[in-house]
């Protein structure tokens, strides 16, 4: 994939007009005020992953409408806390996995929560109550012709949450809270730090759920292509759809947050398109650095960013 998008200098300056709901603020308020009525409830099971220098747990909490959502808490052995945790959220289509997965911000001395998405991955987390069946692609349009049905609204809702259940555990320091992922994960990290005073930074990288509109029109990966095929098929509600995406358009949660974040973004990204990402990077209201990368797609900086973020926590923690 070569560069498709803007040129680097035109990337750097665009900034387009915020279009969005005129009670954009007072839906959030709403939704969260509704889910702070159920109690997070948190279940720590101990979790053998054969792994003796990590604690490992099995997390249960409440979420959207009460809604249980599973997760993997784990702990450096030999570090004391509070420790600093991050909140981990994940790609499009995929699930909490398993803890050998999350071994980089333990071993780094983190706490580390990571949030399972309801209706993806195996199927740990349903979203449609009385079911347990994962689903692949197809959740970027589910509800999305009315913003109280769609899809990221329980998601986003389950994020904020989980914001709260890291920040109530023992072994964790409040006031350093992280929220981090890549692609829908970085996304749903960008909405969390808009939506949750209590996050302390952000890593926000090559983020999904962003600037939707110009994305469809770029641009004919999926998953943005299911959004460009459900208005194909429904010609007629075009700006219905638009009108729902703009309560959950990254943009606007972007220019909400206050947190430091560190973002990245690739050049040749043709899932994420970089115009969408500096999209949201330039309307981010809080302190806020970018590492760009030239030649690369959707991976964006793969094990060369963790290095980048390390180093830039430990910075920002110690400050």
């Amino acid at each position: 994939m070569a560069m498709f998008d803007l040129p680097i200098d035109q990337l750097r300056l665009y900034r387009p007009e915020l279009v969005e709901p005129d009670d954009f603020d007072a839906f959030w308020r709403a939704t969260l005020s509704a889910a702070a009525q159920h109690d997070p409830a948190p279940e720590y099971t101990p979790y053998d992953a054969l792994l003796p220098r990590v604690h490992v747990h099995d997390v249960r909490f409440s979420g959207y409408g009460g809604e249980r959502v599973a997760g993997w808490f784990l702990t450096p052995a030999d570090v004391a806390g509070p420790l600093p945790c991050v909140v981990q959220f994940i790609g499009y289509g995929g699930g909490r996995g398993r803890p050998h997965e999350w071994l980089l911000w333990p071993s780094a001395g983190y706490a580390v929560l990571v949030m399972d998405s309801r209706g993806q991955g195996d199927g740990d987390t349903c979203d449609l109550p009385g079911s347990n069946t994962p689903q692949h692609s197809g959740l970027l349009t589910r509800g999305v012709l009315d913003p109280e049905q769609y899809y990221y609204r329980r998601l986003f809702t389950d994020a904020v949450q989980a914001v709260d259940v890291a920040a109530a555990h023992p072994d964790v320091d409040a006031t350093r809270i992280i929220v981090a992922g890549a692609s829908q994960g970085g996304g749903i990290a960008q909405a969390v730090a808009g939506l949750h005073a209590r996050v302390r930074a952000a890593l926000i990288d090559v983020p999904f759920l962003t600037h939707f509109r110009r994305a469809t029109e770029i641009n004919d990966a999926h998953p943005y292509q299911e959004l460009a095929d459900i208005c194909a098929t429904n010609r007629d509600r075009i700006e219905q759809v638009f009108e729902t995406l703009g309560y959950f358009d990254g943009v606007h949660f972007a220019a909400r947050a206050t947190a430091p974040a560190l973002y990245s973004v690739a050049l040749m990204d043709a899932v994420c398109p970089p115009s969408t990402v500096f999209a949201a990077y330039n309307h981010y209201a809080g302190p806020k650095e970018l590492r760009i990368w030239p030649y690369n797609g959707h991976d964006g900086g793969a094990t060369f960013q963790p290095p980048i973020q390390l180093r830039w926590l430990r910075d920002l923690l110690a400050a």
